[in-house]
């Protein structure tokens, strides 16, 4: 980067050298309040603002032209700063007329650009506003109030409303549903409530992440508001819905999307019909269950699902019957496609991923004042991971793909594995849905 070349070149020159003995010695405070830091910060912010003033007067200071020219300086006016370094008393210049407007120290503005970025960032890796604050007092010594840290994360409101109503392409032929838990408060209770994640596979195998719902209410009335404000962004058509057996999602999909196939997502079911089983057992009846999800076609599954009723495991956790049995009919779709296809359809891992990360940020609070800052954290932690990741890759560009250590994207922008072989296949089955959008 320029600034970090300028110093190598300054310390490679000797330039820099007394002023390194200085700091050895402890003359000098690199950092901290009357560090060298802020204090680099206040002269360059204070010689960029009298630049300013003499580009507004349109006259430098003590030159001759001066005095033909009405206008003129006035002083200076105090003004403390929080900065990214420490907080930084300015000398604000300001003239005769009051028509001065500095933009590199904005009025009004009591941070620099930067603070609150960082800011931003520490609360989307799930710090809270009072853990925020603290770590900028013990860090760079600025004290802001718990309202304007929590004043700065709101100013991304409007940015989140923008993301969450934007325009969505017309077709998406796979659609994975997931959520995860989040304490919320309700008046003078804390409720738990669901945050659903939609991920939407476009046509070039891309995912998007289209939108984060918290579930206030049950069943259908809560999915045909979700599936109805889809559609109002411009979603025609879905091919296949992957979720995990969710109450009320299958009306709302065929009320919005009339040919749209539910399908249940295989590892879900695994998980809820192990979820009485015995520890010691646990590998036998995943063994048992496996013929079930792995079989040709609908008949031989449905004679798997027999042999599982009558053999041991089966009698000994009737549960494990039960789920299979109340989730048939959503689970028997995707043994009608090739193994390309299934691959794609049969689990929601993609989306169980991003939350296996999101849980990470939200673990740290105890509960959200309302759904909105659920959203709004949800949102700018998608973000921060897809960014975080980006800077990995972006380090690691142009070596080996053997010595490549970053991580691939998340979700937003990441490319379904074999998906054209997937596509095929969907053509294949759907060509009168699907051949339109090719």
């Amino acid at each position: 980067m320029p600034g970090s070349k300028a110093a190598a070149e300054l310390a490679a020159s000797g330039a820099l050298d007394g002023l390194f003995a200085k700091i050895d010695s402890g003359e000098i405070e690199l950092t901290g309040d009357g560090g060298f830091i802020p204090g680099l910060i206040k002269a360059t912010l204070e010689r960029g603002l009298q630049a300013e003033l003499s580009s507004h007067l349109g006259y430098e200071k003590g030159a001759p032209e001066a005095s033909a020219v009405s206008n003129s300086r006035n002083g200076t006016t105090p003004k403390k700063v929080a900065t990214q370094s420490w907080d930084i008393d300015l000398a604000i210049p300001r003239d005769r007329d009051g028509t001065f407007t500095p933009t590199l120290v904005p009025k009004g503005s009591r941070r620099l650009s930067g603070l609150d970025e960082m800011i931003i960032s520490l609360y989307a890796g799930g710090m809270t506003v009072r853990d925020i604050g603290h770590h900028l007092a013990s860090t760079i010594g600025t004290e802001l109030s718990h309202e304007t840290i929590s004043n700065i994360t709101d100013a991304i409101a409007e940015e989140i409303l923008e993301w969450q109503a934007r325009p969505l392409d017309a077709f998406y032929p796979v659609v994975y549903l997931d959520a995860i838990v989040v304490k919320v408060r309700d008046g003078a209770h804390v409720i738990n409530k669901s945050a659903h994640i939609a991920v939407g596979v476009d046509m070039d195998g891309i995912k998007h992440v289209l939108g984060i719902w918290i579930q206030t209410s049950e069943g259908a009335k809560f999915w045909a508001g979700v599936c109805a404000e889809l559609a109002n962004r411009g979603v025609r058509d879905v091919l296949i819905v992957c979720c995990d057996g969710l109450t009320g999602l299958p009306e709302a999909i065929e009320a919005t999307w009339q040919h749209a196939t539910v399908q249940t997502c295989v590892v879900h079911l695994i998980r809820a019909s192990m979820r009485f089983v015995s520890y010691s057992d646990r590998k036998q009846v995943a063994k048992a269950l496996k013929p079930m999800y792995t079989a040709s076609n609908d008949k031989t599954a449905r004679d798997a699902f027999a042999a599982f009723q009558d053999s041991i495991w089966g009698k000994k956790y009737p549960h494990a019957v039960a789920t299979w049995e109340s989730a048939w009919e959503r689970f028997i779709p995707f043994l009608a496609f090739p193994p390309e296809l299934r691959r794609v359809i049969y689990t929601t891992n993609s989306i169980e991923s991003l939350n296996y990360q999101l849980r990470k940020v939200t673990k740290n609070r105890g509960h959200f004042p309302n759904d909105d800052a659920v959203v709004k954290l949800l949102w700018l932690a998608i973000c921060n991971i897809e960014d975080k990741r980006a800077r990995e890759r972006a380090k690691e560009r142009g070596k080996p793909a053997a010595e490549r250590k970053a991580k691939p994207r998340l979700v937003e922008g990441q490319v379904v594995t074999n998906w054209k072989q997937a596509l095929a296949q969907l053509a294949i089955a759907y060509p009168d849905r699907i051949n339109p959008y090719l």
